[in-house]
Parts: C-alpha cells; structure tokens; sequence
C-alpha cells in the first residue's frame, strides 16, 4: 500500500496546550503519521479513499471541543515530563499498537513511545506492555483515543483469533457490519487477528445478494447482468452470489456450466440450521458444498458463533463470514497508567489486573 505524501505547515490544533506550528503530513491515500508501514507488524488493508489520519483528527477534535482538555490545563505543570505505562487488565490479542503511536504522534512529535510487544501478540491481565514519555499535556490528552482504539480493535482481534482457530481449515472472515467511519480500523483488527477481510466495501467487489436477486427476476438473471456489466465496462474483480437454498445452487452452476462467467464465489447463506438442544444442523451446508465440489470457492454466512464456528469449518466450506467480529464487539480492558503501583493494587482489589 503507498500513498502520495504532501507536506505542510501548520498551527497544530489546540488540543491541551497554546498553539504551536509543526510539519504536518497528508496523503491521497491511507497513511500514517510517524511510522512507516514497513514497521508496522501487519499493515492496514489499502483503501482508495479512507483517511486514517483524518479519523484520528476528528477523535482528538470531538474531544477537544472549542477548549481543549481544561482540566490538565488546570491541574498540570506546562513544562512537566513524564511516563505511563500500558497495562493490560484482562487476557486477549493486542492491537492497535500502530494505531496508538499514531495517535500519540499527531497531538505531540515529541513524544517518545516504546512497546514490548507488538500488534498480534498475546497479553495477560496485569502485563505491562509498552509505555510513552514526554511532555505530561500532551500525554494526558492522547490517553483515551488512544485507548478507545486499541480496546475495540484488541477486542474485535481476540474475538478473531479464536474464532479463526476453530474455524480452521476454513478462513474467517469479518463483513461489513463495521462502525460507521471506523470501516479500515475494524478490518485492520480483524486481519491483526489471524482472520482475512471480506470486501472493504460496495467499490472492491460484486457481491449479488437477495435484494439484488429479487428485483433482478430471478438469480440467473443477476449474475448474468453482472457478466454483461462487467464486460461493458471492461473490469475484472471478484464475483460472489449469494444463495438460500440448494434449488439457487443448483441454478447458479447450471448457470455457470452453459454460459461464460466472472463468478468466483457462491455464499451459502442460512443453511446452518440451529437445533433446539443449541447444537446445529450443518447437511445442507455440506450437501450445498459438495453440489458445487471445488468450481467455485464457498462462504457459510449465517448462525455463526464460537461455538458453531468449528463444525462449519468442517464442512469443506472455504471461507466463514461473521458479522458478529465486529458489530457485536467487547473491548478488551487496557489502561495507561503513571502511577503504576497504584493501578495495579486497585487493580487487584477490583479483579481486574
């Protein structure tokens, strides 16, 4: 992923501190401030559009209202230097990482930042992980937005890694039930997870699916006026069709068998039957598998959860795409904390380190 870097100056917003003039960078495409992709342990998926650093702006903006952080302008030394440490309170994936530096870098370039483990590592509760020194201002206010990040993306990452280990030897997939503006931050912690990105979005592939069946007339249909769409408009990206039953399997191939077509994927949607005992029913999604037998690749969508996740994977399907990664997400527990010991007791004392 690169990107067209243009440099300028200007007033550095005043998100604690009197206004300062500092070089600024910005780019036509996803970029980060202070670090180079080549030492990020595992790079953000590359989107045409998506502005990371405009995103991080906007966090540290709504934070700062029209004042700034009034309350470490009252209560904090101007000049005054410190360090804080990461401490993890709970188990889980850590991610985020190169998000937080960047974070750190856009409210003050001074700062120093040092980790001990990187994005995709396992943490314990009560693990130090990393810690930033500098101007105790500056600190202060990058605390919580950097933390806001790497709590849902250590969450959407553990959540992940486990479903991905289950699943195997089928890939896990997230889809786009993302936060609103948070779309390239959310698949960031799903691939830092160990799972793969379906789509980033409506641009990067053609995803039929049953409104676009329905008002197509029918599935043959669709898939055929995405054929003839694609050739007009001479592109070549990934085709997928969503099917509900094995009747729309079936036409699909025959579809395929009689007619040349860009269609590279089948999602076998909602033939994962929950069963009332709480285990689930996975013959017609094998059955649908075998159907197709290898001329296409396959995606289980619908009743995935950790605990059905392994016996669809056994299935023979090659990719399983859960909403749930990141809609339904629980941020991992994660402080900053300069006084450490402190922490650490009431920690202690609340469960939680």
């Amino acid at each position: 992923m690169s990107g067209i870097l243009s440099f300028s100056s200007i007033v550095f917003p005043n998100w604690c501190t009197s206004s300062r003039r500092v070089v600024r960078m910005a780019a036509a495409q996803t970029t980060n401030a202070g670090l180079s992709l080549e030492a990020m342990a595992i790079k953000p998926p590359s989107h045409p559009t998506y502005d990371l650093k405009g995103i991080i702006k906007l966090a540290l903006a709504e934070d700062a209202g029209n004042r700034g952080d009034v309350t470490c302008m009252a209560t904090i030394p101007f000049d005054m230097e410190v360090e804080a440490y990461f401490l993890a309170k709970e188990d889980g994936i850590i991610a985020g990482i190169a998000l937080a530096e960047m974070v750190f870098q856009e409210v003050d370039p001074s700062l120093k930042v040092e980790w001990s483990r990187k994005d995709g590592d396992y943490v314990r509760k009560g693990l130090q992980f990393g810690k930033v020194y500098g101007r105790a201002h500056s600190i202060v206010v990058a605390e919580r937005i950097a933390l806001n990040f790497m709590q849902r993306m250590s969450g959407i990452a553990t959540l992940t890694k486990a479903m991905a280990d289950a699943a195997h030897p089928a890939y896990i997939l997230e889809t786009r039930k993302t936060a609103p503006g948070l779309r390239l931050v959310d698949k960031w912690a799903v691939l830092i997870g160990g799972g793969k990105n379906h789509r980033l979005g409506l641009f990067d592939m053609v995803l039929i699916k049953d409104n676009h069946i329905s008002i197509a007339g029918g599935i043959s249909n669709a898939v055929r006026s995405v054929d003839q769409y694609l050739e007009r408009e001479n592109l070549q990206m990934e085709v997928e069709v969503e099917t509900r039953t094995l009747e729309e399997v079936k036409e699909v191939l025959q579809y395929a068998s009689q007619t040349k077509t860009s269609l590279t994927r089948i999602m076998l949607d909602n033939m994962v039957i929950p069963l009332p005992n709480g285990d689930v029913d996975v013959s017609m999604l094998k059955e649908a598998v075998e159907l197709i037998n290898g001329k296409f690749e396959t995606e289980a969508s619908g009743n995935v959860t950790l605990g059905t996740v392994h016996e669809i994977g056994q299935t023979g399907v090659t990719y399983i795409s859960s909403g749930a990664l990141t809609h339904s997400v629980t941020a991992l527990d994660i402080s900053l904390k300069i006084d450490t010991e402190l922490a650490l007791e009431v920690g202690r004392r609340t469960k939680r380190a």
